[in-house]
């Protein structure tokens, strides 16, 4: 199978990437079930890459109803080793507008209705969580978006991202509590995949995209599918250039992340002694501790 060391997970209109060539796509399969869609396989300026669209290339799944495990599972089983994830949002914070573009380093979940880890059916793992994007890859989508200079782009590095469950949006209370905690973006996706991804040892970082105020602002307090879906054109392409500019970084010197060895202290369960069938299961995540 064809291999890529960088996947692009991309959300609400960010279905494919325009300048991907060379495109292969692979149906690929999971213990956990199929993907989303299918990976796409391509070169963006001659860096192999993977691209896989979170919620199906015809958005077709609601955030609850994601195949998140698939979906990491399969880029961890074409070598993928970093995973730039863009994701639309909304703002919590008056300076965070629309238009605008967050690089989050925290999370707060709020979900209730998904499977968030590999680990279960005999193998148990409590991964290091504290710090949960890869803070070197975070860097680099900051640094490009600085560099670029893109009309309309203004970058906020940091913050705390809430993972809400959706797929309806916060009533106007929510919104305020968040507020109050002093949370900078609100989605629906990426704390679950930066869980799952430092779980595979893959380095993960969000590139949240801003499309509206949520409800808690009082000249905009109502948030509407017609409204987002316009932002994010209008921010579709400026994201492009930047996912693009920052391939061509990362593949120049891959650094090493912390996420890269989540597992070494994290595994409770004597592997020796695991259920087969569940080492099976789990032998991509497992390999290197197997031997």
């Amino acid at each position: 199978m064809t291999q890529a060391k960088i996947g692009i997970i991309g959300g609400s209109g960010l279905y494919q990437m325009e300048a991907l060539q060379n495109v292969q796509e692979i149906a690929v399969d999971t213990p956990f079930g199929a993907p989303s869609d299918s990976l796409r396989l391509g070169t963006l300026n001659g860096v192999q890459v993977a691209f896989l669209a979170r919620h199906g290339r015809n958005h077709h799944l609601n955030p609850s109803e994601l195949p998140y495990r698939a979906n990491i599972y399969a880029l961890k089983q074409i070598g993928v080793e970093y995973i730039i994830s863009a994701s639309a949002v909304g703002s919590l914070q008056e300076q965070i507008k629309p238009l605008d573009i967050a690089i989050p380093d925290q999370f707060i979940d709020r979900t209730k209705n998904r499977a968030a880890t590999f680990f279960e059916e005999g193998i148990v793992a409590h991964i290091s969580f504290a710090h949960p994007v890869c803070g070197k890859l975070a860097q680099i989508l900051a640094q490009v978006i600085q560099d670029l200079d893109l009309p309309e782009v203004t970058c906020h590095e940091g913050g705390t991202y809430i993972c809400m469950e959706g797929p309806a949006f916060s009533t106007q209370a929510e919104s305020n509590l968040y507020r109050s905690w002093g949370a900078s973006v609100i989605g629906m996706t990426n704390l679950t995949e930066a869980k799952l991804a430092r779980e595979a040892e893959i380095a993960y970082a969000t590139m949240a995209l801003v499309t509206d105020y949520d409800c808690w602002h009082p000249e905009h307090d109502q948030v509407t599918v017609d409204l987002i879906i316009e932002n994010l054109r209008r921010n579709a392409t400026n994201a492009q250039k930047i996912i693009q500019e920052a391939i061509a970084r990362l593949s120049q010197d891959f650094p090493p992340s912390e996420a890269h060895s989540a597992l070494k202290y994290a595994i409770l369960t004597p592997l020796d002694q695991a259920p087969p069938a569940t080492k099976e299961k789990l032998s991509v995540l497992l390999a290197k501790y197997l031997t």
